[in-house]
């Protein structure tokens, strides 16, 4: 077993290495943004051709170690835990894409205010998906439940991005188009955190078998 026992690590290898990928496209979208730098979010636009290329093949790769090693229970659990997980991030480098689309075009008009609060939700996006595969390679629960409890503060600072800009629109109409871009921005963001939530609910199934996407978590769940 001891060849397919190193498939499986490289198979988390790819895994990190797309999710290498991810996190740039995050930070870099978002410093494209913040210091009006048109030819980094160009950059992140063109890299996303790695991220797609990195989920076909762990996809190709999951695949054909399922269909000649027949996996059995755990071993099964990480493989298909891998391809779910793999979506996520493939989706979270194109919210990426899309915040640097909307960077570019905020980047051609005046600033409506200065970006604090867009950074400091990006950063805790990039670490909570940072957590939610170090939690997957490592199949750390704690760290998974830890990323999933901090997707509350992410929305709420959704929510109050998205207030205040809504008090900008509503005193001067001409801010209108501006808000709503930035309003766009922030809930890119809130949607990436919600695929790192999701990588670390996959988490919990690898470790427990036990699916929780759609449970309450104010009922808790033991770690």
């Amino acid at each position: 077993m001891a060849v397919f026992d190193d498939e499986l690590l490289h198979l988390k290898e790819l895994i990190l290495r797309i999710g290498g990928h991810v996190e740039l496209a995050i930070k870099n979208s978002i410093t494209a943004l913040v210091e009006r730098d048109d030819a980094l979010a160009k950059s992140v636009i063109a890299d996303d051709s790695k991220i797609n290329a990195l989920d076909v093949e762990i996809d190709e790769y999951a695949i054909k170690l399922i269909a000649l090693r027949q996996p059995r229970a755990g071993d099964l659990r990480l493989i298909t835990t891998a391809m779910k997980i793999t979506t996520d991030l493939e989706r979270m480098g194109d919210r990426a894409v899309n915040i640097s689309h909307r960077a570019m075009e905020l980047n051609r008009e005046p600033i409506l205010k200065p970006y604090i609060d867009i950074p400091k939700m990006a950063l805790i996006t990039q670490q909570m998906t940072r957590d939610a595969l170090d939690a997957f390679v490592r199949k750390d629960k704690a760290l998974a439940m830890d990323v999933i409890s901090r997707d509350n503060e992410v929305d709420a600072m959704k929510h109050a991005i998205l207030e205040e800009l809504a008090l900008y629109m509503v005193k001067d109409p001409s801010t209108i188009a501006r808000g709503m871009k930035v309003s766009f921005v922030a809930q890119s963001l809130e949607r990436i955190a919600d695929h790192a939530t999701n990588i670390a609910e996959m988490v919990i199934y690898l470790v427990d078998g036990r699916i929780i996407r759609h449970m309450d978590m104010s009922e808790g769940i033991d770690k």
